[in-house]
């Protein structure tokens, strides 16, 4: 009888970049429901009120518990991390439109009063969703046999 390998486990590199990640948007989804709410009603976009058919704090509060979540899933839901990872590169998606918005207006928020913060955090955004894919893919995992 052949012996399979194990599956290979996550590097020390993928598993710190993923908490690292999770820190990330536990930090942001604090600062969007406490220390930084106001700031970021004022760079919510108009176009998203009328989309969305609610007021600004309201997708401000929503976009801080769904960080709050992605980022408590990360380090909580292993198993589900490859799934996490893609919804957690779809909200940085999502969410980059009103990046642009916020650097086109020149509106500050928390973290981001100079138009080149603003500038190169749009550029940073690719490089977020590359970070949450890779740091959540199950590289060289193997798919579980069902027993007979």
């Amino acid at each position: 009888m052949t012996r399979r390998p194990a599956p290979r486990r996550d590097s020390v590199l993928r598993v710190g970049a993923r908490l690292l990640l999770a820190a990330l948007l536990l930090v942001a989804g604090a600062s969007h429901l406490t220390w930084g709410r106001r700031g970021y009603r004022f760079v919510v976009p108009d176009w998203a009120t009328r989309m969305l058919r609610t007021d600004k704090d309201l997708i401000v509060v929503a976009s801080g518990a769904v960080e709050l979540m992605l980022g408590g899933a990360l380090v909580a839901l292993p198993r589900e991390r490859q799934r996490i990872g893609w919804i957690v590169a779809a909200f940085f998606v999502a969410v980059f439109p009103g990046n642009v918005h916020q650097w086109r207006t020149g509106r500050s928020a928390p973290l981001m009063r100079t138009d080149r913060a603003r500038f190169i955090r749009l550029l940073l955004q690719p490089l977020l969703v590359a970070w949450a894919l890779w740091s959540t893919a199950t590289r060289g995992a193997r798919p579980r046999r069902r027993a007979r």
